[in-house]
């Protein structure tokens, strides 16, 4: 299974900012800002990854329910638990 050419960009959009994000706190870190500042930026850039992750699972799950004739109940329980992981 591929995933959509627009769910694809979308993912590298969001793990792209996720990126900068992490390398934000390393950086916050080697320098000593405030422990607040650092968590905020850190629970940031963990959204990030878990928005990049349903994006891409709900995408996934779409493309495979609509290439179907016949919904394949493994297939979609395999899906809700990668969905679930993120989670």
């Amino acid at each position: 299974m591929n995933f959509p050419e627009s769910s694809s960009k979308d993912a590298i959009k969001r793990l792209s900012r996720a990126e900068g994000q992490v390398r934000a706190v390393q950086r916050m870190l080697e320098d000593g800002c405030d422990c607040r500042d650092i968590i905020t930026q850190l629970t940031a850039s963990i959204k990030a990854l878990e928005q990049a992750g349903v994006r891409l699972v709900s995408s996934g799950l779409a493309e495979c329910i609509s290439k179907e004739s016949s919904v394949d109940e493994d297939l979609v329980a395999e899906m809700e638990k990668l969905f679930l992981r993120i989670r």
